[in-house]
């Protein structure tokens, strides 16, 4: 059963008159205004209440409330937890490595996507790249402190982007496609080895007869962007 203790430590008696004499603020639920609260104290652990009143530069301790949690929000030591690794389900597939390769040119050591997690033809794609320590670049930028490129990150979105211009919808040829221009480009965060890179590419303005496509770029670690940008490219063959 939950256990409730209770501590009062009430005003000397000379100054306990005089504050029962008083109304109550409504606002505060102390005395009237002459004794509003200078100061709450509130312990992490929730289980201690103290409130200091302040009168002519002198402290006085009002009271002091002590008590247990009850016990329907205890935690049961023996209640079984599920382990981490059942925690989390696993992204999406959408499109796989494979159907990855069948759209876009690149190879390794360039094909920076690696599943296509959700797609709506003709308007976006959001792709993940799982960035690891055995990628080639992290050997030299940086030897001590491995972080991804941002030109790699843009690149990456870039071919996101690619997944979208390339395919029947949007009128693509499937063959390639370039950079025309890039801009307002932020890196917000590094991206490490261990992390995953969740990129989405939306498709703004194509204009089919010149193969011209305008893209708004995200992308993001944990729930946190670590880059954005503005994308232009070009189909062709």
């Amino acid at each position: 059963m939950a256990s409730t203790a209770f501590t009062n430590t009430l005003l000397s008696s000379s100054y306990y008159s005089s504050l029962s004499s008083r109304s109550t603020s409504p606002s505060h639920g102390f005395c009237n205004d002459a004794f509003l609260p200078s100061r709450v104290s509130l312990p992490n652990q929730g289980s201690h209440f103290a409130s200091t009143l302040l009168k002519n530069k002198k402290i006085f301790n009002f009271f002091t409330t002590h008590c247990s949690l009850d016990a329907a929000s205890a935690k049961d030591p023996h209640e079984k937890k599920t382990p981490i690794e059942l925690r989390y389900a696993a992204y999406p597939t959408v499109m796989d490595i494979n159907q990855i390769r069948e759209i876009l040119p690149h190879r390794f050591p360039f094909l920076l996507v690696d599943r296509v997690i959700e797609y709506t033809p003709g308007v976006s794609a959001v792709a993940i790249k799982n960035v690891t320590i055995n990628d080639n670049f992290f050997p030299g930028h940086f030897p001590e402190r491995p972080i991804m490129p941002g030109v790699l990150m843009v690149e990456a979105m870039a071919q996101v982007g690619g997944l979208v211009i390339l395919q029947p919808e949007v009128g693509g040829s499937r063959d390639n496609f370039f950079f025309a221009g890039i801009d307002k480009v932020r890196f917000r965060k590094p991206v490490i080895a261990g992390d995953t890179l969740i990129m989405r590419m939306t498709l703004i303005k194509l204009q089919k007869r010149f193969g011209i496509a305008k893209m708004e770029g995200k992308a993001y670690v944990g729930g946190e962007v670590v880059c954005e940008g503005e994308f232009m490219m070009a189909t062709g063959s």
